[in-house]
């Protein structure tokens, strides 16, 4: 089978011992696929909090949110989340600025962080994951980040609106 996707990064399969046997569960490739990477988790690092579809709709209208949709420019250009601001997440570090810190001789301060829910391609896109774990690893509070792990993939399944715009 050579349509067959990762689940994790070493793992194409997993045998799950049910009371009628043994079943193997594989990802396969489809028409609903944005990217091949691997699953990731809910829960990104401790202290961030998930957020589903109706979560992200409530963050767009919240002055106190900014939805930040960490995918290449490339991918922005087909289709986005109404209202995100795009930080790639290769460039995030640079850019906690955008997101409430203030840059130090020591590093950054993001004691007056901004709330930032942030999301890529969906469930299987690392990007976001690799931007949390930097922006936390350089001071950003967990508590303060949001994770639409569903992504740009969960969005277009469902049907909700998307615009194409430059970054």
């Amino acid at each position: 089978m050579d349509d067959l996707l990762e689940i994790t990064e070493d793992l194409t399969k997993r045998i799950i011992d049910m009371p009628e046997g043994p079943v193997e569960i594989l990802r396969q490739m489809n028409e609903t696929h944005l990217i091949t990477g691997f699953l990731q988790p809910i829960v990104p690092i401790p202290g961030v909090t998930p957020m589903g579809e109706l979560e992200v709709l409530d963050a767009l209208g919240d002055p106190d949110f900014l939805v930040v949709d960490m995918r290449e420019p490339e991918w922005r250009m087909k289709a986005t989340i109404p209202g995100s601001l795009s930080i790639p997440f290769s460039d995030v570090v640079q850019r906690l600025s955008e997101l409430g810190c203030s840059r130090k001789s020591s590093g950054w301060d993001c004691v007056d962080a901004r709330n930032v829910l942030v999301f890529c391609n969906g469930p299987a896109c690392p990007q976001s994951p690799i931007a949390i774990d930097a922006m936390v690893r350089e001071g950003f509070p967990p508590e303060k980040l949001f994770y639409y792990r569903g992504g740009m993939q969960d969005w277009l399944v469902l049907g909700l609106t998307t615009v194409a715009i430059g970054t």
